[in-house]
């Protein structure tokens, strides 16, 4: 069953940036805890306040699934409603 591995990046709107800030610990923390969670990374852009790298990967499309539907009920999905997102999902054997 192959991975599914997200790449990406996040642009946050200034307004909001603390509170984005704020709530990635947590995030971050619930994320790695879901089953078929292998890889969970967001990071501040070196040169882009405003920007954060993403790089995830599922063990299963269920997995990543199941995160994607969390996400959407969560305090981090309320909080980033207004922020950008660029990103890629492939399949990785």
């Amino acid at each position: 069953m192959p991975n599914i591995v997200l790449k990406g990046f996040i642009v946050v709107p200034d307004t909001d940036l603390d509170v984005v800030k704020n709530a990635l610990p947590e995030h971050i923390e619930l994320t790695r805890q879901e089953p078929g969670c292998l890889v969970f990374e967001v990071t501040p852009h070196p040169t882009d306040p405003n920007r954060f790298d993403v790089y995830e990967v599922f063990n299963s499309t269920a997995a990543f699934n199941a995160h994607q539907q969390r996400v959407q009920q969560s305090h981090w999905g309320q909080v980033t409603g207004r922020v950008e997102r660029q990103y890629e999902v492939t399949e990785q054997s």
